[in-house]
């Protein structure tokens, strides 16, 4: 017998009806002691397993500040963004208040947000963190 490339092998299956490649797969695995669903099985639970001990460790670490909106009292607001960023001046951070929902501070810890989160809420601001 001629040995087959693995193209010439690929074109041979495509060329095959169902029933056809029903019995090739029933003979491959009489032939070498496997079934095709002994071979999927670990594998997808390689993967299911992998993919829950993936989830417990994609713990966020940097977070976005946004002001979703700024409340009854802007000017309250405005006075806690300047406290959190005294690099904006008190036009910038209005405009920053007003164009709400709007990311105030980025990629800041979890402890700096949080605080973030609570001085700007208490002023009377909706804020969200991303």
């Amino acid at each position: 017998m001629a040995k087959l490339s693995k193209d010439d092998l690929i074109k041979a299956v495509e060329e095959m009806s169902v029933l056809e490649l029903a019995d090739l797969v029933k003979a491959l695995e009489e032939k070498f002691g496997v079934s095709a669903a002994m071979m999927a099985a670990p594998a997808a639970a390689n993967g299911s397993a992998a993919a829950s001990d993936a989830e417990p460790k994609e713990e966020q670490t940097v977070f976005n500040v946004v002001i979703a909106s700024s409340g009854a009292n802007k000017i309250a607001v405005i006075k806690a963004l300047r406290e959190l960023v005294p690099t904006l001046g008190l036009k910038e951070a209005k405009d920053l208040v007003d164009a709400a929902p709007k990311e105030v501070i980025t990629a800041v810890n979890k402890k700096t947000a949080e605080e973030a989160k609570t001085k700007l809420s208490t002023a009377g601001a909706t804020v969200e963190l991303k």
